[in-house]
């Protein structure tokens, strides 16, 4: 590997940057390729599968063989509230991979007892998040149902744009989250992202159900990364 390409690979790995290691197998000559850089035509197509997919391999294009390393941040699940869904949502992250962590001023909730295995931080969320900021591969489920608790982290979620944000509530209760973000200054546009109900529309009742309708849909945006944007250019 070149050492300027290792060098820069572990500027980005540091930062929580996906990055793919591009190598050409006719030569050996390789390079860092960055999640925003645009490649057009068949190896661009590739590339950006990879990044969806996080699977390295070899792929063909135009008449050329490459291997593509690709080295994407561990997915982070920041889970805003205690609650009986945030139980049973733990494990199951966890075997797929996410790094969960538990936000909740209310200690009453956030126990240890009730989350034994999960960081977990009894503290206001927009003290934790300036400590512990979001970023791109970050996800957001703010589960409380109290908009000062929720509202905060919310918002940091949509500045860092994290390729996930979700929100516990009914479309009447999201109407009026709307409206508070709104006036504290979030575009539209931003607001949007925001997926409430939260969770696929799998009739989900019990605390367990919404668990797994929640991790599906996060699953789903981490896999879809950067495909709404090809679209609008498609279009």
């Amino acid at each position: 590997m070149d050492p300027n390409s290792l060098k820069k690979l572990n500027e980005y790995r540091r930062a929580r940057r996906a990055v793919i290691l591009l190598t050409d197998l006719s030569d050996g000559r390789d390079r860092v390729i960055d999640e925003n850089e645009r490649i057009d035509g068949p190896l661009g197509e590739a590339v950006a599968k990879a990044f969806r997919s996080g699977k390295s391999g070899t792929v063909e294009a135009e008449g050329r063989s490459y291997f593509l390393n690709v080295h994407l941040p561990p997915p982070r699940l920041v889970v805003i509230g205690a609650v009986h869904i945030s139980q049973a949502l733990a494990p199951m992250a966890a075997i797929a991979g996410f790094d969960m962590e538990i936000i909740d001023p209310r200690t009453a909730f956030a126990s240890p007892e009730r989350f034994p295995d999960v960081p977990l931080y009894a503290r206001w969320p927009d003290e934790v998040l300036k400590e512990r900021p979001l970023d791109a591969f970050s996800a957001l489920a703010a589960l409380t149902h109290d908009p000062k608790i929720d509202d905060p982290a919310l918002k940091a979620a949509l500045e860092a744009r994290c390729f996930y944000i979700g929100a516990l509530g009914s479309r009447k209760t999201h109407a009026r989250r709307v409206e508070r973000l709104l006036e504290a200054g979030i575009a539209n546009a931003a607001i949007e992202r925001i997926h409430a109900p939260i969770g696929l529309e799998i009739g989900a009742a019990s605390p367990p159900e919404i668990a797994v309708a929640i991790l599906a849909q996060i699953i789903a945006a981490l896999r879809s990364r950067g495909l709404e944007a090809m679209r609008e250019e498609a279009a």
